[in-house]
């Protein structure tokens, strides 16, 4: 009779792994720092980058978005109350600057440019409560973090305006009520202020959420209680945060409790059970693997503390951390470059605007390869070029998202480039036009060994060029 248990138990917890993953799992994760009228904010941004990666691999569909105006805001939003429609669980998450008048908060988009109470209400600023009643109330479990409880900084303009009546302006945020199966968490407590964090890290309540929400096995407000302690101890007890919970039942956002010891006793179940959370590390692992952010790899330890990449990420943080001054110098390998190139981030919409045609995108492409990052040179930015321009965006330090903007182009241009491409490229080296000796008409090779000097200024052939372009633009 033992055998038949055995095999009860395996398909019991086989059917209980698969409906963890089951679940419908949507977060929004956003991120506010460069703000237009008041003074940035260094983190956010890579508060929610980091938490939109470990929602997803705990099996949440992420809606994300870094530094966005009042409209971009809106827009994402919508697009999460649509997918959170009957959602299992739903996680709300922001961090940036927020607002509290008259009791209600707000959070702010960054071309927020509030001057009085007014300015709020008309829709300057996001209401909190609103928000989350449209696009999470459907949500069978719902999950709010705040990590915006900075130093208002709007509140003396609004003070300023307000002849007429006396406005209640608070520091940080207010208190704020949950609903029926709602968890709702502040970085500290109501009316007073969180630190940010040291620059580029995550803010101490990120990362104390980082750390502990979705670790194996620990059930939603056990995280929570070791995030207050987390957090409160790494403050020196100068910030506590804050919660108001009406959860009805247990949640676990990566696996439910260990199973009971007749089940664990065998090896087999316990492979079953955990091979969703080993796809789910990998794709983790494979996301960040050539970041030079160390606090990426940090991440993953927090999730996997006994993870099987665990050696490979200390040793990356271990590089990355006594490479700081290599670092720095890499991103000065051209003097003059934007400091907007190392943050501002490139998608397909910023690369169609350089409107490179199939000669400029060879150029690209031997100039990567001479660089060291080998590519094909086909004049087609097909995946594996997508890849190769991802790595050297990392390499450099800009954000890396295997495509270009402007600025990311412009830089590439200005690179010296130390080694020609291989031969069985078919093509010929590159060298910057600002460093080539002009040749007499004595000195030139025969056409046949003839080689192209690549560079983004006129050349003499300036009318050939220009039709040569149009006849690859066309053929693109």
């Amino acid at each position: 009779m033992r055998y038949p248990t055995l095999i009860l138990s395996m398909i019991c917890l086989a059917f209980t792994a698969g409906a963890a993953y089951a679940e419908k799992r949507v977060a929004f994760v956003v991120g506010n720092g460069t703000y237009k009228n008041v003074a940035p904010l260094p983190n956010p941004s890579i508060d929610a980058k980091a938490m939109a990666s470990a929602l997803r691999n705990v099996g949440f569909q992420v809606v994300e978005g870094t530094n966005l105006t009042r409209d971009k805001m809106t827009e994402r939003l919508l697009d999460f109350g649509k997918k959170a429609q009957g959602a299992d669980v739903a996680v709300f998450f922001y961090a940036g600057h927020g607002i509290a008048v008259s009791g209600t908060n707000y959070l702010l988009p960054i071309d927020a440019d509030i001057k009085s109470e007014m300015d709020v209400k008309l829709g300057a600023a996001i209401n909190i409560d609103l928000t989350l009643e449209q696009t999470m109330g459907d949500a069978k479990v719902k999950l709010v973090f705040l990590d915006a409880c900075r130093d208002n900084p709007f509140a003396a303009k609004i003070k300023s305006n307000a002849a007429t009546r006396s406005v209640n302006v608070q520091t940080g945020l207010a208190e704020m009520k949950s609903g029926e199966g709602t968890l709702i968490a502040f970085a500290t407590g109501p009316g007073q202020t969180a630190l940010d964090g040291q620059e580029g890290a995550n803010s101490p309540f990120t990362r104390a959420l980082l750390a502990n929400l979705t670790q194996p096995g620990v059930e939603i407000q056990q995280a929570m209680t070791k995030v207050r302690a987390q957090v409160n101890e790494e403050t020196n007890k100068g910030q506590l945060p804050w919660g108001h919970t009406n959860l009805i039942g247990a949640v676990y956002l990566n696996g439910g409790p260990a199973p009971s010891a007749a089940a664990a006793s065998t090896s087999a179940p316990t492979a079953v059970a955990s091979r969703p959370g080993s796809d789910v590390e990998l794709e983790f692992w494979r996301s960040i693997k050539d970041s030079n952010k160390p606090e990426e790899f940090n991440a993953y330890l927090s999730n996997y503390p006994n993870g099987q990449f665990r050696s490979l990420a200390l040793s990356r943080i271990a590089s990355l951390e006594s490479g700081a001054k290599d670092s720095n110098a890499t991103r000065n390998l051209s003097k003059g470059i934007d400091p907007a190139t190392f943050k501002d981030e490139a998608d397909q919409t910023t690369e169609d605007q350089i409107g490179l045609d199939r000669g400029q995108r060879r150029d690209v492409q031997r100039r990567l390869t001479g660089l060291g990052f080998d590519t094909k040179i086909t004049g087609q930015f097909d995946q594996s070029t997508r890849s190769v321009i991802a790595r050297w965006q990392a390499a450099r330090g800009y954000p890396k998202s295997g495509y270009l903007n402007r600025l990311q182009h412009k830089a590439l241009l200005t690179e010296i480039v130390a080694a020609p491409p291989t031969a069985s490229t078919g093509e010929e080296p590159v060298r910057r036009r600002a460093a080539q000796p002009q040749r007499q008409p004595q000195q030139q090779p025969p056409p046949q060994q003839r080689q192209q000097a690549i560079s983004p200024g006129p050349d003499p052939a300036g009318a050939g060029r220009f039709i040569g372009g149009v006849v690859g633009g066309m053929l693109r």
